[in-house]
Protein backbone atom coordinates (compact mmCIF):
# COMPACT_ATOMS: atom_id res chain seq x y z
CA UNK A 1 0.00 0.00 0.00
CA UNK A 2 1.24 3.37 -0.95
CA UNK A 3 2.42 5.60 1.89
CA UNK A 4 0.41 9.01 3.05
CA UNK A 5 2.46 11.69 2.05
CA UNK A 6 2.65 14.61 4.89
CA UNK A 7 0.07 17.53 3.93
CA UNK A 8 1.88 20.70 3.00
CA UNK A 9 0.08 23.37 5.85
CA UNK A 10 3.00 25.82 4.36
CA UNK A 11 0.28 26.62 1.43
CA UNK A 12 -2.21 29.24 2.18
CA UNK A 13 -5.98 27.40 0.88
CA UNK A 14 -7.85 30.55 -0.97
CA UNK A 15 -11.11 32.00 -0.30
CA UNK A 16 -14.09 29.88 -2.02
CA UNK A 17 -12.36 26.70 -1.14
CA UNK A 18 -14.82 23.97 0.21
CA UNK A 19 -13.32 22.08 2.99
CA UNK A 20 -13.85 18.96 5.34
CA UNK A 21 -13.60 19.38 9.18
CA UNK A 22 -11.01 17.35 10.55
CA UNK A 23 -12.27 17.80 14.55
CA UNK A 24 -15.75 18.67 16.16
CA UNK A 25 -16.86 22.33 16.34
CA UNK A 26 -17.57 23.52 19.45
CA UNK A 27 -19.49 26.56 20.70
CA UNK A 28 -18.59 28.80 23.37
CA UNK A 29 -19.98 26.63 26.40
CA UNK A 30 -18.41 23.41 24.75
CA UNK A 31 -21.39 22.07 22.92
CA UNK A 32 -21.47 20.36 19.71
CA UNK A 33 -21.74 22.81 16.89
CA UNK A 34 -20.97 20.68 13.78
CA UNK A 35 -19.57 17.00 14.16
CA UNK A 36 -16.11 16.26 12.44
CA UNK A 37 -16.43 15.83 9.01
CA UNK A 38 -18.60 18.61 8.29
CA UNK A 39 -18.18 20.59 4.80
CA UNK A 40 -17.54 24.30 4.96
CA UNK A 41 -16.29 26.82 2.06
CA UNK A 42 -13.29 28.80 3.42
CA UNK A 43 -14.64 32.50 4.02
CA UNK A 44 -11.26 34.44 5.27
CA UNK A 45 -7.90 32.98 4.93
CA UNK A 46 -4.92 33.93 6.77
CA UNK A 47 -2.05 35.85 5.49
CA UNK A 48 0.24 32.59 7.67
CA UNK A 49 -0.37 29.89 9.00
CA UNK A 50 -0.25 31.01 12.96
CA UNK A 51 -3.90 32.27 12.25
CA UNK A 52 -6.87 30.83 11.35
CA UNK A 53 -9.18 30.59 8.31
CA UNK A 54 -12.91 31.63 8.94
CA UNK A 55 -15.48 28.75 7.64
CA UNK A 56 -18.33 29.26 6.60
CA UNK A 57 -20.97 25.94 7.19
CA UNK A 58 -24.34 25.47 5.00
CA UNK A 59 -26.54 25.83 8.18
CA UNK A 60 -24.74 29.35 8.16
CA UNK A 61 -22.53 28.58 11.10
CA UNK A 62 -19.06 30.17 11.21
CA UNK A 63 -16.12 28.81 12.71
CA UNK A 64 -12.45 29.73 13.05
CA UNK A 65 -10.42 26.56 12.19
CA UNK A 66 -6.49 26.40 11.96
CA UNK A 67 -5.01 24.28 9.21
CA UNK A 68 -4.23 21.05 10.91
CA UNK A 69 -8.02 20.87 12.04
CA UNK A 70 -9.84 20.95 8.26
CA UNK A 71 -8.59 19.28 4.48
CA UNK A 72 -9.10 20.25 1.29
CA UNK A 73 -12.72 18.32 0.53
CA UNK A 74 -11.33 17.13 -2.84
CA UNK A 75 -8.33 15.57 -1.18
CA UNK A 76 -10.07 14.09 1.84
CA UNK A 77 -12.53 12.38 -0.88
CA UNK A 78 -9.63 10.84 -2.67
CA UNK A 79 -7.75 9.59 0.75
CA UNK A 80 -4.56 7.29 -0.51
CA UNK A 81 -6.00 7.08 -3.66
CA UNK A 82 -6.03 10.58 -4.57
CA UNK A 83 -1.95 9.80 -3.11
CA UNK A 84 -1.38 6.74 -5.04
CA UNK A 85 -0.48 8.01 -8.12
CA UNK A 86 1.94 10.44 -6.71
CA UNK A 87 3.81 8.16 -4.89
CA UNK A 88 3.59 5.64 -7.62
CA UNK A 89 5.66 7.64 -9.28
CA UNK A 90 8.25 7.64 -6.78
CA UNK A 91 8.17 3.91 -6.40
CA UNK A 92 11.80 2.57 -7.35
CA UNK A 93 10.87 -1.18 -7.36
CA UNK A 94 8.81 -0.47 -10.50
CA UNK A 95 12.03 0.15 -12.10
CA UNK A 96 12.69 -3.64 -11.59
CA UNK A 97 10.22 -4.13 -14.09
CA UNK A 98 11.77 -2.57 -17.27
CA UNK A 99 12.14 -5.13 -19.99
CA UNK A 100 13.41 -3.20 -22.38
CA UNK A 101 15.82 -0.39 -22.27
CA UNK A 102 17.81 1.61 -25.00
CA UNK A 103 19.29 4.62 -26.14
CA UNK A 104 17.95 7.43 -28.12
CA UNK A 105 18.15 11.14 -29.04
CA UNK A 106 21.63 12.54 -30.18
CA UNK A 107 23.72 9.40 -29.76
CA UNK A 108 20.99 7.02 -31.32
CA UNK A 109 21.15 10.05 -34.30
CA UNK A 110 24.94 10.27 -34.43
CA UNK A 111 24.74 13.96 -34.06
CA UNK A 112 26.24 13.22 -30.50
CA UNK A 113 29.14 15.70 -29.12
CA UNK A 114 31.48 15.38 -26.29
CA UNK A 115 29.34 17.04 -23.52
CA UNK A 116 25.90 15.02 -24.91
CA UNK A 117 23.64 13.03 -22.45
CA UNK A 118 22.83 9.52 -22.47
CA UNK A 119 18.96 9.76 -23.63
CA UNK A 120 17.45 5.77 -22.07
CA UNK A 121 14.18 5.05 -23.16
CA UNK A 122 11.97 2.12 -22.79
CA UNK A 123 9.36 0.04 -21.44
CA UNK A 124 8.15 -1.49 -18.21
CA UNK A 125 5.67 -4.10 -17.69
CA UNK A 126 4.39 -3.85 -13.85
CA UNK A 127 3.13 -7.24 -11.50
CA UNK A 128 -0.74 -7.73 -12.11
CA UNK A 129 -1.29 -7.22 -8.96
CA UNK A 130 0.38 -4.07 -8.86
CA UNK A 131 -1.88 -3.44 -12.14
CA UNK A 132 -5.18 -4.90 -10.92
CA UNK A 133 -4.87 -2.86 -7.43
CA UNK A 134 -6.87 0.48 -6.71
CA UNK A 135 -3.62 2.19 -7.34
CA UNK A 136 -2.77 1.48 -10.49
CA UNK A 137 0.41 1.54 -11.79
CA UNK A 138 2.13 5.02 -13.72
CA UNK A 139 1.89 5.30 -17.62
CA UNK A 140 5.58 6.11 -17.21
CA UNK A 141 8.12 6.09 -14.83
CA UNK A 142 11.05 9.36 -15.51
CA UNK A 143 13.73 10.32 -13.73
CA UNK A 144 15.18 13.78 -14.95
CA UNK A 145 18.39 13.27 -13.32
CA UNK A 146 19.40 10.01 -15.20
CA UNK A 147 17.71 11.17 -18.26
CA UNK A 148 15.49 8.10 -18.18
CA UNK A 149 11.87 7.26 -19.30
CA UNK A 150 9.83 3.95 -19.23
CA UNK A 151 5.95 4.01 -20.41
CA UNK A 152 3.78 1.03 -19.14
CA UNK A 153 3.89 -1.65 -21.75
CA UNK A 154 -0.04 -0.33 -22.69
CA UNK A 155 1.13 3.26 -23.00
CA UNK A 156 4.03 2.28 -25.10
CA UNK A 157 1.95 0.58 -27.24
CA UNK A 158 -0.87 2.80 -27.99
CA UNK A 159 1.80 5.72 -28.41
CA UNK A 160 3.77 3.28 -31.01
CA UNK A 161 0.54 2.85 -32.98
CA UNK A 162 0.05 6.84 -33.17
CA UNK A 163 2.96 6.80 -35.22
CA UNK A 164 4.51 8.66 -32.26
CA UNK A 165 8.10 9.46 -33.64
CA UNK A 166 9.66 9.61 -29.89
CA UNK A 167 8.08 5.55 -29.18
CA UNK A 168 9.08 4.76 -32.76
CA UNK A 169 12.65 5.93 -32.40
CA UNK A 170 13.16 3.25 -29.63
CA UNK A 171 11.59 0.18 -31.81
CA UNK A 172 14.02 1.19 -34.41
CA UNK A 173 17.04 2.79 -32.51
CA UNK A 174 20.76 0.40 -32.50
CA UNK A 175 21.34 1.31 -29.19
CA UNK A 176 19.93 -1.27 -27.59
CA UNK A 177 20.99 -2.32 -23.85
CA UNK A 178 18.39 -4.14 -22.46
CA UNK A 179 15.70 -6.38 -24.04
CA UNK A 180 14.15 -9.17 -22.41
CA UNK A 181 12.76 -12.30 -24.94
CA UNK A 182 9.00 -10.15 -24.49
CA UNK A 183 11.31 -7.37 -25.99
CA UNK A 184 12.70 -9.34 -28.37
CA UNK A 185 9.56 -10.23 -29.60
CA UNK A 186 8.03 -6.42 -29.90
CA UNK A 187 10.87 -5.82 -31.95
CA UNK A 188 10.47 -8.66 -33.96
CA UNK A 189 7.43 -7.05 -35.11
CA UNK A 190 7.96 -3.51 -35.13
CA UNK A 191 7.24 -3.28 -38.85
CA UNK A 192 3.41 -3.59 -37.37
CA UNK A 193 3.44 -0.66 -35.94
CA UNK A 194 4.52 1.65 -38.83
CA UNK A 195 1.75 2.80 -41.41
CA UNK A 196 0.73 5.94 -43.61
CA UNK A 197 -0.24 7.54 -40.36
CA UNK A 198 3.85 8.42 -39.86
CA UNK A 199 2.90 11.03 -42.65
CA UNK A 200 0.16 12.62 -41.36
CA UNK A 201 2.22 12.70 -37.80
CA UNK A 202 5.32 13.64 -38.44
CA UNK A 203 4.04 16.00 -41.44
CA UNK A 204 1.89 17.76 -39.19
CA UNK A 205 4.06 18.35 -36.11
CA UNK A 206 6.65 19.58 -38.43
CA UNK A 207 4.95 21.93 -40.25
CA UNK A 208 3.28 23.71 -36.95
CA UNK A 209 6.47 23.53 -35.18
CA UNK A 210 8.39 25.91 -38.24
CA UNK A 211 5.42 28.45 -38.08
CA UNK A 212 6.25 28.22 -34.39
CA UNK A 213 9.71 28.97 -35.50
CA UNK A 214 9.10 31.68 -37.75
CA UNK A 215 6.71 33.44 -35.59
CA UNK A 216 10.04 33.27 -32.46
CA UNK A 217 12.02 34.80 -35.57
CA UNK A 218 9.71 37.78 -36.35
CA UNK A 219 9.24 38.78 -32.38
CA UNK A 220 12.87 38.09 -31.30
CA UNK A 221 14.98 37.57 -34.06
CA UNK A 222 16.35 34.22 -33.19
CA UNK A 223 15.23 30.50 -33.13
CA UNK A 224 16.36 27.11 -31.32
CA UNK A 225 18.45 26.21 -33.84
CA UNK A 226 19.06 22.57 -32.38
CA UNK A 227 14.61 22.34 -32.99
CA UNK A 228 14.60 23.39 -36.56
CA UNK A 229 17.55 20.30 -36.98
CA UNK A 230 15.61 17.71 -35.25
CA UNK A 231 12.40 18.59 -37.11
CA UNK A 232 14.11 18.15 -40.42
CA UNK A 233 15.64 14.82 -38.74
CA UNK A 234 11.94 13.95 -38.87
CA UNK A 235 11.69 14.71 -42.11
CA UNK A 236 14.14 12.84 -43.28
CA UNK A 237 12.80 9.87 -40.99
CA UNK A 238 9.74 10.01 -42.32
CA UNK A 239 10.74 9.94 -46.00
CA UNK A 240 12.58 6.93 -45.42
CA UNK A 241 10.04 5.18 -43.40
CA UNK A 242 7.53 5.54 -46.31
CA UNK A 243 10.38 4.41 -49.18
CA UNK A 244 11.57 1.50 -46.90
CA UNK A 245 9.50 0.09 -44.79
CA UNK A 246 12.08 0.56 -41.64
CA UNK A 247 12.38 3.94 -39.75
CA UNK A 248 15.43 6.15 -40.20
CA UNK A 249 17.25 7.14 -37.21
CA UNK A 250 21.02 7.15 -37.66
CA UNK A 251 21.45 10.30 -39.73
CA UNK A 252 24.20 9.11 -41.58
CA UNK A 253 26.00 11.55 -44.20
CA UNK A 254 23.37 13.90 -43.17
CA UNK A 255 25.43 14.43 -40.06
CA UNK A 256 27.24 17.68 -41.23
CA UNK A 257 24.70 19.46 -42.59
CA UNK A 258 22.23 18.74 -39.66
CA UNK A 259 25.16 19.91 -37.24
CA UNK A 260 25.51 23.13 -39.45
CA UNK A 261 22.10 24.18 -39.16
CA UNK A 262 21.91 23.29 -35.13
CA UNK A 263 25.13 25.58 -35.08
CA UNK A 264 23.15 27.98 -36.68
CA UNK A 265 25.05 28.23 -39.40
CA UNK A 266 22.75 27.95 -42.17
CA UNK A 267 20.74 30.91 -43.16
CA UNK A 268 17.28 30.70 -41.83
CA UNK A 269 16.02 30.87 -45.35
CA UNK A 270 18.23 27.96 -46.70
CA UNK A 271 16.84 25.86 -44.19
CA UNK A 272 13.15 26.94 -44.47
CA UNK A 273 14.01 25.44 -48.56
CA UNK A 274 15.57 22.14 -47.45
CA UNK A 275 12.30 21.64 -45.40
CA UNK A 276 10.41 22.75 -48.33
CA UNK A 277 11.89 20.24 -50.62
CA UNK A 278 11.76 18.05 -48.01
CA UNK A 279 7.74 18.48 -47.18
CA UNK A 280 7.64 17.64 -51.43
CA UNK A 281 9.86 14.41 -50.78
CA UNK A 282 7.80 13.31 -48.38
CA UNK A 283 4.93 13.57 -50.40
CA UNK A 284 5.87 11.77 -53.08
CA UNK A 285 7.24 8.92 -51.33
CA UNK A 286 3.49 8.59 -49.47
CA UNK A 287 2.00 8.24 -52.80
CA UNK A 288 4.38 5.65 -53.60
CA UNK A 289 4.78 3.78 -50.33
CA UNK A 290 3.64 0.21 -49.47
CA UNK A 291 2.90 1.10 -46.26
CA UNK A 292 -0.40 -0.29 -45.19
CA UNK A 293 -3.30 2.61 -44.56
CA UNK A 294 -3.60 1.66 -40.63
CA UNK A 295 -1.00 -0.11 -38.22
CA UNK A 296 -1.86 -4.09 -37.36
CA UNK A 297 -4.16 -3.18 -34.09
CA UNK A 298 -4.78 -7.15 -33.90
CA UNK A 299 -1.30 -7.83 -33.67
CA UNK A 300 -0.39 -5.57 -31.48
CA UNK A 301 -3.39 -6.41 -29.27
CA UNK A 302 -2.88 -9.85 -29.22
CA UNK A 303 1.05 -9.00 -27.93
CA UNK A 304 -0.44 -7.21 -25.37
CA UNK A 305 -2.91 -9.72 -23.84
CA UNK A 306 -0.15 -12.47 -24.11
CA UNK A 307 1.74 -10.23 -22.27
CA UNK A 308 -0.69 -9.22 -19.77
CA UNK A 309 -1.23 -13.35 -19.47
CA UNK A 310 2.49 -13.53 -18.71
CA UNK A 311 2.77 -11.06 -16.24
CA UNK A 312 -0.19 -12.80 -14.38
CA UNK A 313 1.15 -16.19 -14.25
CA UNK A 314 4.58 -14.90 -12.96
CA UNK A 315 6.14 -14.92 -16.02
CA UNK A 316 6.63 -11.26 -17.20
Amino acid sequence: MAEKQPVNYHLIIPVGTQIVTLVEVRGNAGDLVLPRGAVGVVETAPLDQSHSYRVRFPDGTTAALRRHELAIRKQHQQGELGQAGASALDHLELYEYVVYRCIVGSRAYGLEGDTSDIDRRGVYLPPAERHWSLYGVPEQLESAETEECYWELQKFLTLALKANPNVLECLYTPLVEVATPLAQELLAMRSAFLSCLVYQTYNGYVMSQFKKLEQDLRARGEIKWKHAMHLIRLLLAGIAALDTGSLLVHVGDKRERLLAVRRGDVPWAEVDEWRLALHKEFDAAFASTRLPERPDYERVNAFLIKARRESAGGKG
